[in-house]
């Protein structure tokens, strides 16, 4: 018998891999494994999605740098994390385009009459509708979380500290980013079956975000309060002007295939 994953050959009564770690599966595909594999993953009470949710608030230099250093089998693999936290996000759209419009906070009025203002016939942008970032959500997450590494890596790089590479710093970014994924689209969900505005909710729970966001590299870099707070407000810093950039440098493109295609 060989492993399914890497072709090694195993003996008959090796219940994992000892070259790649993965599992021996025997059987084959059918409900009621796949149900079984379902519930090892996210529901039971010792799932490895739930230790990693719980610990990532407890002690997330355990889940990143364990992860980091090579230990990738008590949490679920950072990647896998992220995309869990995007379906999450998926989901969270989908109830919200669907079921709670009015709740968004983009009059259609305004925007009609915006629109409709002298001038605005020859503005590019007039046409773009204001909740597109809500229907871009996920992709606007994937495509912003790179930055956010560059901004952590560059600000402890600068510092003189050199402990992660920017591969690293990416992995540290993703489980961050996953963790409030889920957190904002789980809040963001109950606050509107209480049928509070979206922006509210998004303001309400962007300090939070920053705050565990300085508390994760706190406890990754071991570092003292102050310290970590210039890393932290350095970071923010190359991270927001990087994304400014990158939207300067969209809108020009966008603007010259304006202009080229009259």
């Amino acid at each position: 018998m060989n492993c399914k994953n890497c072709n090694k050959a195993l003996k008959d009564t090796q219940k994992f891999c000892d070259e790649c770690g993965a599992k021996v599966i025997q059987n084959r595909l059918t409900p009621k494994v796949l149900a079984a594999q379902v519930n090892e993953q996210f529901l039971s009470i010792d799932n490895k999605f739930l230790k990693t949710f719980i610990d990532l608030f407890k002690n997330p230099e355990d889940v990143i740098c364990g992860y980091i250093n090579g230990t990738r089998k008590r949490y679920i693999d950072v990647l896998q994390y992220f995309a869990v936290s995007l379906t999450l996000a998926g989901i969270q759209v989908f109830l919200m385009t669907t079921f709670f419009r009015d709740a968004l906070g983009f009059d259609k009025e305004f925007t009609e009459t915006f629109q409709s203002m002298p001038g605005q016939e020859n503005n590019p942008f007039a046409g773009i509708e204001y909740d597109m970032f809500t229907k871009y959500q996920g992709l606007i997450y994937i495509l912003t979380v790179p930055f956010s590494a560059l901004g952590t890596w560059l600000a402890y790089h600068i510092s003189g500290d050199r402990k992660l590479n920017y591969t690293e710093h990416l992995v540290l970014n993703l489980y961050y980013s996953g963790q409030i994924i889920i957190i904002t689209a789980v809040f963001s969900i109950l606050f509107l079956l209480f049928g509070l505005n979206y922006i509210i909710v998004s303001t309400i729970l962007t300090l939070p975000t920053f705050i565990y966001f300085f508390y994760v590299l706190k406890q990754v870099f071991k570092d003292s309060f102050w310290n970590t707070l210039a890393k932290f407000i350095l970071a923010m810093i190359i991270y927001m002007g990087s994304l400014l950039v990158l939207f300067v440098l969209i809108m020009l493109i966008l603007l010259a295939i304006v202009l080229i295609n009259k």
